[in-house]
Parts: structure tokens; sequence; C-alpha cells
């Protein structure tokens, strides 16, 4: 049961995002031209998601090893090591957007994680960043199941304010693009090694307006795929 449900919703997330499974037809060759024309409404439909995530970002050890060039015995010299403190130096949670028209807001989250805090952050910034990124009124906007994302007060902001949201299967990051931008930027603010908390955010900010358009359209073109890898592996994880 579990199993025809996941799949139902991501077959509702490929109807949504204008892919529809058919058997294949007997047709005359298209050529390129016509062929791209045919294409063009799903990727319209594509270049309107917003799609949003959470990710921990940490002060030292940021997810992510450092190698160096040292000679045998240096190990421990200043400049062959990484600052730590005990306990890490603590961490940021990050709230961002982004669409195949590239970054939109990225919000760290204070205080308390509820649906409170997300409607008030959706309040202060979905909006605003599909403004930003020129999406018009009619864009699709992407989230997890995370009980935040689907409480009521949650639910009544995004009905007031008439966003339409994209379903989504239960337990699917393999799905979600944003996740290779999370990676790029822990990679970017890494190599900066911020040195408290409060530069840690603003590197973080920097680093991801910084992440090229051309990199979200290359993720968000990768959808479909991502959609029918998650299919033909019945669930399990994949390449993406």
């Amino acid at each position: 049961m579990g199993e025809s449900c996941r799949r139902s919703t991501i077959t509702a997330a490929l109807h949504q995002s204008g892919l529809y499974g058919r058997v294949a037809r007997r047709k005359p060759l298209l050529s390129a031209r016509h062929m791209k024309k045919h294409l063009k409404d799903s990727k319209m439909v594509r270049n309107k998601i917003l799609w949003s995530d959470e990710a921990k970002i940490e002060l030292f050890g940021l997810n992510s090893k450092r190698y160096v060039w040292r000679k045998p015995g240096t190990a421990h010299h200043l400049s062959n090591t990484v600052p730590t403190v005990k306990h890490g130096g603590g961490s940021i949670m990050l709230w961002g957007v982004f669409s195949a028209a590239g970054t939109g807001r990225l919000v760290a989250i204070k205080g308390k994680r509820n649906a409170a805090k997300h409607r008030d952050i959706l309040d202060e910034n979905l909006l605003q960043s599909a403004q930003d990124l020129r999406l018009g009124q009619r864009f699709t906007f992407q989230q997890d199941n995370d009980p935040k994302h689907t409480a009521k007060i949650t639910k009544e902001w995004l009905h007031n304010n008439s966003v339409t949201v994209l379903e989504w299967p239960s337990q699917s990051p393999d799905l979600n693009p944003i996740e290779h931008l999370w990676r790029d930027l822990k990679m970017a603010v890494h190599q900066r090694l911020p040195s408290n908390l409060t530069e840690l955010e603003r590197i973080c900010k920097e680093e991801w307006q910084r992440i090229p358009k051309s990199r979200s359209e290359k993720l968000v073109a990768s959808f479909p795929k991502r959609l029918m890898a998650v299919l033909d592996q019945k669930g399990a994880s994949t390449k993406y």
C-alpha cells in the first residue's frame, strides 16, 4: 500500500510538471524544431517551480573535508590544521529557495522551529523571492512534508496567498534538486573559514547569491529524470 501510494504521488508530481506516461504512438519523424516546440510546455512548467528546503550549516567541520599538502611529521603544524572548538562551534539552520532563474532568498532560522515560524518565513520571503526571480503570480511552490509545512496555519497562509503547492512524495530527498545547491554552498563556505556564527551567516548569504544561474537551470532541467529514476528504483536511492 505504501509503495503504491508513493508511486501515485510521484506520478502526480510528473503531471504537475507537464509530463505524462503514455504508450508510445507511431508518428512521422519530427524535426528538431517541432520537437523543441513540443517540449516547450513541460519546460515552462518546470521553470515556474520555486524549490525550497532547510539545511544545517556548521561553523567548524563544515560537512566537508579539507585537504592540505604537507611534509611527513607536520600534520599538527598550524598551517596544516583546521580550527575546531568543543562541540563543533555551533551551527545555523537555513531556509532557502531557488528556481531555474537562480537563487531566491536565504534565511537563517532563529529560535524555535515550528509551524508559526515557518509561516512567518513564507510571509516575509516566499512571494518576494518569486517576484525577484520574475516567476509571475502563477508559480508552483515545492516543499517537503515536514509537519511544519503541512500544519493548518501553513496551509491557510498558502491558500490565502493563492500559492499552488507541488504534490510531494514523503521521504524523497533524491527528488529535490536543491540538495545539490546545499552541497555547493557548504563547500564554498568551507573555503572561506568563518570564525563565528555571525560571519557564517553572512558568508552563507554571499555565497548563495554567487551560485550561477546556469547551475540552477541545469538542476531544474534534471527534475524529470530524477522522477523517473525514483520510479525505476521503486523508491530506493538513486544516483541523484
